[in-house]
């Protein structure tokens, strides 16, 4: 999962004013417990600009040690953005936010959240006490879990536990065949027994899951109304409404997961709405999900595990928003903040979606979520030597306290940001002068933990400790391109996060990828992707079939009973019907096999034969062989409910020939040069659309510093994105 740290270049600070399609605010540097403050000469309201007006639109991302804010203007489609630090009670953070942007509440017509609430619920099982209600002789298939390891060669390494403990797992007698057949009815008397015993322990929180449900809920949601008699507030969720499909382990674990958040989740939500509310803010809170899109508050609380992986997924839909506006539908974002580095890939405007992940190993959460592939590797990451005498890179990180040596709060361990500091890639002054960072001291780090130790000077310990970091996230991008079957070359990098811009090239060239995209305010882009989704709902059903035995008309039956509950679904969001868009698709697999591939069709369907040809060629794709003349069946179908919501257009500008000219110089050492050469330094503030800057060259700008290579080419372009154009060998 996504950390947020304040070892990220710039992350702990916020943008001063500026034109362009990213206009911003300035706050605080140094993670102080105030919220951020306005110094744009024109008023906390900013009104010649019309951002703190009617007709405003505001996302906001909670991150560990941030919350940053996005502010749209409907009309002129200008943004403005804040950063104010998380606050024990995240909302407290939320409003200080909205605050810090000069928007009053009651001026909002759209409020769009992603948060790390839930993700760190179940890191840190800070949730109320819940228990299990199972089948006989099924208690323990959350432990038992699939038998697997994350570390294969560590077999004295301790599993996590499972979220609810064995002694509140409690079962009863029933069964349900594979068919869907009742083969012994809910024991009542037990059923009881189990009840009294919930409200005995005062508990309020329950998962039933009963095996083979998905095919019969009969049995579940009897066990309900029976919990419901006895213990009336307490609040459950049934897995064959949470997630009806096969496999008991990965039904009963979103099902264990979706219990336990769902106290906090919905807390959480109501407290909130009401807030806003009070403050004048008329319309839904909406809340985005795992899925990329977002749900009401009346949702989330049901479906409150979809939330596990909300902050991730708001990166990685920024990410495809600002390559599309620039020209690109293939493209891979790489979002790296203090302690980690998100990695998401694009293809053809489409994000790839896993249906299996997790928050910790062995414990699967079965939400459709878009996949996101996360590693230890951020600004703070720290540089260390193993017992082999080699380099490594993360993934401990130095964190926000005490950070970097560089910072100068006691910090001593080289690190990332350590490294660009002593190659001059960041100024000692960042944040307009607020915040100093102490060359000295990033010297003397990586001179006792690096360069003495493997005998080297201290710029080439620096270049080394880049290169290793570099290296490890080059691999992450190819786990999520190359192993799934894409081209790397056939993609631009969209590098934000506030590091990800100071890399981004290098990772480029060592992929061979053509083009690197840095938006206009990198340091915030996660929460611009939580302007920029609808609401939206996936479900699904089993459908185990073979293709040549499918009746066509039993299938569209099953898709319109999907559709028909989804329905239901946004219309309890409030979504008119004149505003709801179904899409179908059906999951298949070679017979046999137990991987499924997902792929979209027609409604209506009157035929597979597409269907089936889609599967044969993303299955080459993906795992490099097909068989096309193999049998193939059905999975599972699943319909994806979407509740559309009106956007605002952003702004764009025209493009100028103007040559660029930079506000001073400094020493810089590139991977590229044998020694540092005096580099020009360009304010990003001042480049307008159309302006160019060729390599060696450094943009800096408060949230980030980008790197300009040299022989790199940087364009400004119409929406003041920054494309580099990468020349490979």
């Amino acid at each position: 999962m996504r950390a947020a740290s304040g070892c990220g270049y710039g992350s702990h600070l916020q943008q001063s004013a500026g034109g362009g399609f990213l206009s911003s605010a300035v706050v605080p540097p140094g993670g102080g417990s105030g919220a951020a403050s306005t110094e744009d000469p024109r008023g906390p309201n900013m009104a010649s600009d019309g951002i703190a007006d009617t007709a405003v639109r505001v996302a906001c991302d909670v991150g560990g040690t941030f919350t940053d804010i996005c502010i749209l203007n409907e009309r002129s489609g200008r943004m403005h953005v804040a950063k104010v630090p998380t606050t024990a009670d995240p909302i407290e953070g939320v409003l200080a936010g909205i605050t810090a942007g000069g928007v009053a509440l009651k001026d909002m017509i759209l409020f769009s959240h992603g948060t790390t609430l839930a993700t760190n619920a179940l890191i840190t099982r800070r949730f109320p006490p819940a228990v299990m209600i199972t089948t006989s002789g099924f208690r323990d298939v959350i432990e038992i879990r699939r038998g697997n390891r994350d570390d294969l060669w560590d077999t004295y390494k301790e599993m996590a536990k499972p979220y609810i403990r064995r002694r509140d797992r409690l079962v009863v007698e029933e069964r349900v065949d594979y068919a869907g057949t009742v083969v012994v009815p809910l024991d009542e008397a037990g059923a009881r027994e189990v009840a009294t015993i919930i409200k005995r322990r005062g508990v309020k929180t329950v998962a039933i899951c009963f095996a083979n449900a998905y095919m019969n809920p009969a049995n579940e949601r009897r066990m309900r109304d029976i919990l419901a008699d006895i213990v009336p507030d307490a609040v459950a969720s049934l897995s064959s409404d949470i997630m009806p499909e096969i496999f008991e382990h990965e039904r009963f674990s979103t099902t264990v997961a979706n219990a336990v958040l769902a106290p906090v989740v919905g807390s959480y939500a109501r407290r909130l709405e009401s807030r806003m509310h009070d403050g004048g803010y008329q319309e839904d809170v909406l809340l985005l999900h795992s899925g990329g899109g977002v749900m009401t508050t009346r949702m989330a609380e049901q479906f409150a595990a979809r939330l596990a992986a909300s902050g991730i997924a708001a990166g990685a839909i920024a990410s495809r928003f600002v390559a599309e506006a620039a020209g690109f539908t293939n493209s891979i974002g790489l979002d790296m903040g203090g302690t980690s580095t998100d990695v998401s890939l694009c293809d053809h405007g489409t994000l790839r979606v896993t249906k299996e992940w997790f928050v910790e190993y062995g414990y699967p959460i079965c939400f459709p979520s878009i996949e996101v592939l996360t590693i230890g590797a951020g600004g703070g990451s720290l540089a260390w030597i193993d017992a082999a005498n080699s380099l490594r890179n993360g993934p401990q990180s130095a964190g926000s306290s005490p950070g970097p040596a560089c910072y100068g709060r006691g910090g001593t361990s080289a690190t990332n940001c350590d490294a660009n500091v002593v190659l001059g890639r960041l100024s000692d002054r960042l944040a307009g002068g607020k915040v100093s960072l102490d060359r000295a001291l990033a010297t003397r780090a990586l001179e006792s933990g690096v360069a003495g130790p493997l005998g080297m000077s201290v710029e080439d310990a620096a270049l080394a400790v880049l290169k290793v970091a570099n290296a490890n996230m080059a691999d992450a991008v190819r786990l999520l391109s190359i192993r799934r079957g894409y081209d790397p070359r056939d993609f631009a990098l969209v590098a934000f996060g506030g590091a990800g811009p100071l890399h981004g090239a290098a990772l480029a060239r060592d992929l061979s990828i053509p083009v690197v995209l840095v938006p206009p305010n990198p340091g915030v882009t996660s929460a611009l992707g939580c302007l920029l989704v609808d609401i939206q709902h996936d479900v699904t059903k089993m459908y185990l079939s073979n293709v040549a035995d499918v009746s066509i008309d039993y299938l569209e039956e099953s898709f319109r009973e999907l559709e028909i509950e989804g329905r239901e679904r946004l219309r309890n969001e409030g979504v008119s019907d004149d505003r709801m868009v179904f899409q179908r698709k059906i999951d298949m697999r070679y017979l046999g096999q137990w991987r499924a591939l997902s792929t979209t069709v027609a409604s209506p369907v009157t035929s597979l034969d597409e269907a089936v040809a889609a599967f044969h060629a993303e299955h080459g794709r993906e795992h490099n062989y097909s068989r096309p003349d193999a049998p193939v069946e059905i999975y599972r179908l699943s319909v994806i409910a979407t509740g559309l919501t009106t956007k605002a257009a952003f702004a764009e500008f025209e493009l100028i020939e103007e040559a660029a000219v930079p506000d001073a110089t400094r020493s810089v050492r590139f991977d590229e040069l044998p020694q540092a050469i005096e580099t020009p330094v360009y304010d990003r503030d001042r480049l307008k659309a159309g302006m160019k800057v060729v390599g060696p060259a450094m943009i800096d700008q408060l949230d980030s510093t980008i790197l300009v290579p040299p022989g790199v080419t940087a364009e400004v372009d119409r929406s003041l994105t920054i494309v580099m154009r990468i020349p490979l060998a």
